[in-house]
Formats: C-alpha cells, structure tokens, sequence
C-alpha cells in the first residue's frame, strides 16, 4: 500500500491508545493497544498495515510512553514528541483518548509539533536522574527544616532558649543531640522526641544530597568537561543543560531552537503602536533557571557581561529586557558546545 499515512498515540501507563490519518488530514482509524512489547508489536503491525508511515507523534516520550518511543525507533520509526493540548482547546472539543490520539496525529501533520525525543540510555539520561532525584532530597530538607523550626515556635521555654539563635545544620545537629529528661511532661517529651527525629532526618538528607551532587559532578567533568570551562557553568547548571539538549545529535538543529527549547528566546508582544518582544515563558523551566544562573554570576563577576548591561541599561532598557538578550546570547554561545560534545560521543559510540 502506497498511502502515506501519520499516527498519533495517546500514552497511558497500561494502554496506549493510536489514530491514524492520511498526509491530508484525513481520519483512517484508531485503535487501542497494551503498554507491554506485545501490545509494541501489535502497535507497529497495525500502523503499517495502514500505509507507509512518515511520522509517529507520542504524547509523554519521556515517561508513560517512553517504552513505545524506544521501541519504534529501534525501527526506524521517525518519533515526534507531542505536548498534550492545552485547556482552552480541550475545552471546546472535549477530552477522550481517541481525541488526544487524533489531536497528537494533526499536530504532527500541521508541525506545530516538532521535537524529536530524547535518547534516554546513556549518561545524559543517568544525570537527568541524579539530578532529579537530588532536587526531591533537597526539597524534603527544606520542609524538614521548616517543620522543625515550626515545632520550636511553640517548644517549651527550656528549648526554645537553648536554641535560639541557631539555624541551618547547626540547629539540626543541635536538635539531633537532644536527650529525654525524667522529669518532662508529656508534651516536653514528644516535643523533644520529634525534634531529635527532625534533627537527624535533616541531616542524613544533606549527606545524601551532598553525595548526589558529588556524583552528579563526577559525571559532567567526564562527559562534558568543556561545558564546565564556560564562565558561569558549575556542575548542576551543565547537569541541566544537558538534561535539556538531550544525548542524541539530531534533537538541537539550530542556536535557535535551543534558546526556544530552553525558554529563552525572544516572542513578540506588539500591540498597535507598541513594537517590543518579551521573554518566552513556554520551554523547559530548568533549562531557563540554568540560562538565568550564568547570567547572574556573569553579571556579578563578568567584565565584558557588567559592561554589557551598562551600556543596555544607557539605552533606556530595563534590567529585565538585558537578562533577556543575555540569556539569547549565552543560548548562541553555549550551542555549539553541547552540539560538539553530542557529536563526539555519537562518534564514540559508532567506533564502539
């Protein structure tokens, strides 16, 4: 069958469910699949006994349906990641799996997605791991600590006093020595109980977030020991601009589409007479607070970047507005670094 055809799968955790259409947008059939290698198999004898298959859009490539993208692209099917359509639209058409599944197909055909998915078995996706696993322990520290303090708001007197004063890993070492004393009432006690409790978590979360940032470190100076040469690039900001790009060469096409990945390029915002852009608020956030990062340390300690922002600022532009162009910059410098280190292990990995 010569019929040039385009899918769309709408990933769930036990079932995916897939449409397809022509290349002129119109709608052939859908059908539901196991999430299993079985239900991949089915999956892809389907699709081919629909037409010859130019692309294959899949909502969640990097969670519910990351088995199915690895599986088709072990085809050679050409994956596409689809964002799941946003409210207002499933707002007037409604939501079923179907829906998703043709939606996912129609954005493809009409390009409004484009993304090529992540590699996800190589040392990018073990650091994209640490990485968030290391936020998880940092974020469960940080409610720690503030339900310790909360408790020493309302401690007796005698702890309140002894601590006063202390904060951070000092008031959790100090907490985690606290001992029970015969005469406490029953409040005093548990008080002093969960305090200790608190006191020791705390601490235990630091050496093991601590630990994690040590190997996150090991694995960027290996991989991508030029990215870290970079003024304003320290080990987790190279973490997440490798987490953004990605492993595999063909994801970043152009300075351009890694500054729109990453949140940082400008989109226009013109209005009748008014002719400006703003920063893009779409793009993955981590990407953008690792943009964000190099440009505050630069404009802290960045001769060329403080005389930079001088100059903008003399132009009668806002702080804001030089971030923004700084951030397009460092997006244009930082490119061909990670493009040179994709296409070095890809090298590798071809000898191999």
């Amino acid at each position: 069958m010569d019929r040039k055809i385009i899918v769309g799968i709408d990933t769930h955790k036990d079932f995916h469910h897939a449409a397809v259409i022509t290349a002129l947008g119109e709608a052939i059939g859908d059908h539901r699949f196991d999430a299993t290698p079985a239900g991949y198999d089915q999956l892809l004898d389907w699709m081919e006994s629909h037409g010859d298959v130019l692309r294959v859009g899949v909502e969640g490539t990097g969670s519910y349906g990351a088995g199915l993208t690895a599986r088709l692209r072990l085809v050679g099917m050409a994956v596409i990641d689809v964002i799941a359509p946003d409210k207002q639209e499933r707002r007037l058409r409604g939501k079923t799996d179907r829906i998703d599944a043709y939606s996912a197909a129609r954005a493809v055909l009409a390009q409004r997605a484009t993304t090529i998915p992540k590699d996800r078995d190589g040392q990018v996706e073990a650091v994209r791991v640490l990485r968030a696993t290391r936020r998880l322990k940092v974020k469960q520290r940080t409610e720690t600590m503030n339900q310790l303090q909360g408790f020493l708001v309302s401690a007796p007197e005698r702890l309140r006093a002894r601590l006063a004063g202390l904060g951070g890993k000092k008031l959790a070492m100090a907490c985690s020595k606290l001992r029970d004393r015969a005469g406490d009432d029953t409040v005093s006690a548990v008080t002093v109980e969960m305090l200790r409790s608190l006191g020791r978590s705390w601490l235990e979360l630091k050496v093991e977030a601590d630990r994690i940032e040590g190997r996150i470190g090991e694995l960027v100076a290996d991989y991508a020991p030029e990215l870290l040469a970079v003024h304003g690039v320290g080990p987790d900001v190279a973490a997440a601009l490798l987490a953004v790009a990605g492993e595999n060469a063909d994801r970043l096409t152009s300075e351009s589409a890694l500054a729109h990945m990453a949140g940082t390029a400008p989109v226009p915002a013109s209005s009748g007479k008014t002719n400006r852009h703003r920063l893009n608020r779409g793009g993955n956030r981590q990407g953008n607070a690792a943009f964000h990062r190099i440009v505050l340390v630069r404009m802290k300690s960045h001769p060329e970047t403080r005389h930079y922002v001088a100059k903008t600022l003399a132009r009668g532009k806002t702080k804001r507005d030089a971030m923004r162009l700084l951030k397009r910059y460092i997006a244009r410098e930082i490119f061909p670094i990670l493009i040179a280190i994709q296409q070095r292990h890809l090298n590798a990995q071809i000898a191999a």
